[in-house]
């Protein structure tokens, strides 16, 4: 069906179109998890994410896309579930913001859109890794901006865009070698394709679903059918951390991840005027992934650079500095390696976006008088590992972790019910800190919060330990990022599918030993696959290890492999704890 334009009717018809398709395909998304682990559910986190998107798409939509755009965007912001989750909102993110300024959109807007959009989620990640959902999103949209000089037909240029989409997908095993060894296309991918089909399909006059009505009184549609779960998430692809594993750490030129405010009421030295585009050169001589944002009271940076003091001494000159963070990337790198996480702890994701971007309202703060000094949120996965953190002192605890990733807005209400003057939050999984980082962000200069980026349950619990209440928030910070460093994970579950990694050949229905991001082990028996992850893990004199047992652990087989480390490994203390946790039969935490 030919269309030269399209208005906010046609953009919420194509959104439920693209949601229902992704729905309908979640579970194929989800099986092409690179690891055979029953949680790899980048489909369900896709799915999640964009159901919220459009179920506030169902409720305000307009004729104009602008505004449709817009309200999209809120939706899933707050909605974002793990990494893919919160990289497909940054691409309607920076759609909605070109849209911004239209009631209609012609095949050249729409495709500025689109790759909009891909400029914005790029920005999300530190060091992007191609062969991802990024790299689909860009070809197909660098595709759109050269066709859409071809034709004024969008459904034309929908056809091209998705066909081009479909062929970056195919080609995603060749940009990451895990991809290829493995037999699949990048799950992320592949859930944006079922998106883009979902829009071809209403463009085209036969998508299953007709635009709701707008506030202009247009026939109302049949709402999308309900998101059937079966299962839940981990999605911080395995994809992406094993591609980590490309990179060298000394590839890492920028070293230093730097984040500070410069206060320009404040100084003995101010300058009266602030020249941004000095400023950004300035710090592109030793330096990268620049931002600056500045106002005539504060300005906002964020580099990585070779050389930290140099760039405070440069900043010193506009006013005093203060919130200042500083993480050295290649020890992040280091310590990534060792457990699949494919994103910086402090990326600077969210710096640009408008306060009036986000549809939540900052939680009222009580007086200063009335708020204890320190608060946390940690998520959990497991009653027993819940009890652990309420001991610990945590305050609000999401469900979440490997089996289900909390939203950027269930952070949000965690935030808001805490009576606290700095919160620190604990994502305890790689996959959930973006969308911590994500409503930090958007609470950016209401509420004072840090996320620690724990990625596993005992680095969580770890951090929990290092925690002073008596010590100022820079120490706490760096005594918790200095614990989760010094611990190892490892976790046991069963294969969902045969498979052969890196020489390793598994089975189905086998038990599998997860360290240092990829499958070490592989057995008929639980006691055989936790002896060999075990033995894996427990080096450089070691000295502590603490068992989590899962729901399904037995009690006869925990006993028989406290008993084996108690004679193996006579120098080591052990701890066992109920986690409770579902899909893991034992989460290991080994400690120096």
């Amino acid at each position: 069906m030919s269309k030269r334009s399209i208005n906010g009717t046609d953009f919420t018809a194509m959104v439920l179109a693209g949601a229902e398709k992704l729905q309908q395909h979640a579970e194929h998304v989800n099986s092409l998890n690179v690891f055979p682990v029953p949680d790899g559910d980048t489909g369900t986190n896709m799915n999640l994410t964009m159901t919220a998107g459009s179920n506030e798409l169902k409720k305000n939509n307009t004729a104009s896309v602008g505004q449709c755009a817009g309200v999209l965007s809120k939706g899933l912001l707050m909605g974002a579930r793990g990494n893919s989750g919160v990289i497909l909102s940054q691409l309607f993110r920076g759609l909605g913001r070109y849209a911004a300024q239209y009631d209609e959109l012609n095949t050249q807007q729409f495709a500025a859109a689109l790759q909009t959009g891909v400029d914005t989620a790029y920005k999300a990640v530190v060091k992007p890794v191609e062969g991802t959902i990024l790299t689909v999103a860009k070809e197909a949209a660098r595709h759109a901006v050269y066709y859409a000089r071809r034709t004024t037909d969008v459904t034309e240029l929908m056809t091209e865009v998705l066909a081009k989409a479909k062929e970056a997908l195919a080609n995603t095993p060749e940009l990451l070698p895990v991809l290829k060894q493995v037999g699949v296309v990048d799950s992320g991918g592949q859930g944006l394709v079922y998106i883009y089909e979902g829009f071809l399909q209403h463009l085209m006059g036969n998508g299953s679903i007709a635009a709701p009505a707008t506030a202009q009184g247009q026939a109302p549609a049949p709402a999308a059918a309900p998101a059937v779960l079966t299962k839940h998430d981990n999605v911080l692809s395995s994809v992406q951390s094993s591609a980590q594993s490309q990179l060298s750490t000394e590839d890492i030129e920028f070293l230093y991840d730097m984040e500070f405010f410069i206060n320009r009421l404040l100084g003995n030295s101010i300058k009266a005027n602030f020249d941004e585009e000095s400023f950004r050169k300035a710090l592109a001589v030793n330096g990268d992934s620049i931002i600056v944002i500045s106002d005539d009271e504060t300005i906002k940076v964020h580099v990585h650079s070779k050389t930290p003091g140099e760039v405070l001494n440069l900043a010193l000159q506009y006013g005093e500095i203060t919130q200042i963070h500083i993480l050295n990337m290649r020890e992040q790198h280091r310590d990534l390696l060792s457990a699949g996480m494919d994103i910086a702890p402090m990326p600077e994701v969210f710096a640009d976006i408008p306060k009036e971007e986000s549809s939540v309202q900052a939680p009222a703060v009580p007086p200063a008088d009335d708020m204890a000094l320190y608060g946390f949120i940690a998520v959990s996965s497991g009653e027993g590992i819940s009890d652990i953190f309420r001991s610990l002192g945590v305050d609000a605890i999401l469900s979440g972790g490997q089996t289900m990733n909390p939203s950027t807005e269930d952070f949000v209400n965690a935030i808001s019910s805490i009576s606290a003057k700095h919160i620190y939050i604990l994502p305890n999984n790689s996959n959930i800190v973006l969308a911590a980082q994500q409503a930090k962000e958007l609470l950016e200069g209401e509420r004072d919060i840090t996320v620690i980026p724990s990625k596993s349950i005992p680095q969580g619990i770890a951090a929990a330990f290092a925690f002073q209440e008596d010590d100022a928030v820079d120490t706490n910070t760096s005594n918790m990022l200095e614990a989760i460093s010094q611990v190892k994970s490892g976790q046991v579950t069963n294969a969902v599918r045969d498979t052969v990694i890196e020489e390793l050949e598994i089975k189905s229905g086998q038990y599998i030993g997860i360290s240092n991001s990829k499958i070490v082990s592989a057995a008929d028996d639980l006691l055989e696959a936790s002896q060999a992850l075990l033995t894996s893990m427990l080096v450089n004199g070691d000295e502590i290890v603490t068992i989590l047992t899962g729901a399904e652990a037995e009690e006869k087989v925990t006993e028989s492999l406290e008993n084996w480390l108690e004679q193996t490994f006579p120098q080591v203390e052990v701890e066992v704890h109920e986690g409770g946790q579902p899909l893991y039969y034992y989460l290991f935490s080994v400690e120096p």
